[in-house]
């Protein structure tokens, strides 16, 4: 088969090596942060147009493009129907949750937010409309309770191979049979960015905890502001400390050696590390915001 890839970052990476060990590929889309993929098209003499395809900067290479198989995988841009419409064969897009759940951006993200037990990753054909197209392969991603958003993405990295080799198998054998997805059962998602990771001390113990893991190191963490500093915080705990419920949410309950315990509305919550100088600027009773 003759692929064309919409590929980005460390994911998309992973992905082109796989495909390239055993496929032919024609041609490649990225963007200007993913040097590895820019460089990879440049050793295995592979075209590649660098930036936002939308609205036609695309179109004078599209005809050199030409291929049986489009796949989309970790992309940065949106797709428009000019591309979507340049295989003969599938125009494939592999995105990161179960559709038709957590359609949009960082799903993974968003599936640890939210206390979810299992994520997984879609191959559906593309659409206008995003991530709404017919679903041909789906594998599921167990989430522990102690896993971070970047332990799910590592999963990932493992899981993505293993289906594009299915799937491509799958497509060689003319044994693709989509499945149209059920609109009624859709839930969005937005973009995050780093400065959407306020915590909020009003919210259930639990939901607080998933806050920070979700967004742990190598991310940039969930952050709180306390005596005009902001601090970022990359792990938590729940702790059995004891409070009273009229005392307000987010007030500091206890300074240990590398950690404060913070009051929620239905338990206490260790959160840090702090080395010890930042310990120096709480002590109990303290209101965070």
């Amino acid at each position: 088969m003759t692929i064309t890839l919409l590929v980005s970052g460390a994911l998309g990476q992973t992905c082109l090596e796989q495909i390239l060990s055993t496929h032919r590929v024609n041609f490649v889309f990225t963007d200007r942060g993913s040097a590895s993929i820019i460089q990879t098209c440049r050793d295995r003499n592979i075209g590649c147009f660098v930036g936002n395809p939308r609205g036609g900067r695309a179109r004078s290479v599209l005809s050199a493009a030409g291929c049986e198989v489009l796949l989309s995988i970790n992309y940065l841009f949106l797709v428009d129907e000019d591309i979507i419409g340049l295989p003969s064969l599938y125009a494939i897009n592999l995105h990161g949750s179960l559709l038709p759940r957590y359609r949009g951006r960082t799903p993974h993200v968003w599936a640890v937010i939210n206390g979810e037990t299992v994520a997984g990753v879609t191959a559906h054909l593309m659409a206008p409309e995003m991530d709404a197209g017919d679903i041909v392969a789906q594998r599921e991603v167990p989430i522990t309770d102690q896993m971070t958003g970047a332990d799910v993405l590592s999963e990932y990295q493992r899981i993505y191979p293993i289906l594009l080799g299915e799937l491509l198998e799958r497509i060689a054998r003319g044994q693709i049979h989509p499945v149209v997805q059920d609109e009624r059962l859709a839930t969005y998602f937005p973009k995050r960015t780093p400065a959407d990771g306020a915590i909020n001390w009003a919210w259930s113990r639990e939901r607080v905890r998933n806050w920070i893991r979700a967004q742990a190191a190598p991310y940039p963490g969930a952050f709180f502001t306390f005596a005009g500093k902001q601090w970022t915080v990359h792990r938590s705990v729940p702790d059995p400390l004891g409070f009273r419920h009229e005392n307000p949410d987010g007030q500091v309950l206890k300074v240990g050696e590398s950690y404060i315990v913070v009051k929620l509305t239905n338990g206490a919550l260790r959160i840090g590390p702090f080395n010890p100088e930042e310990l120096r600027s709480f002590t109990i009773g303290d209101q965070l915001l």
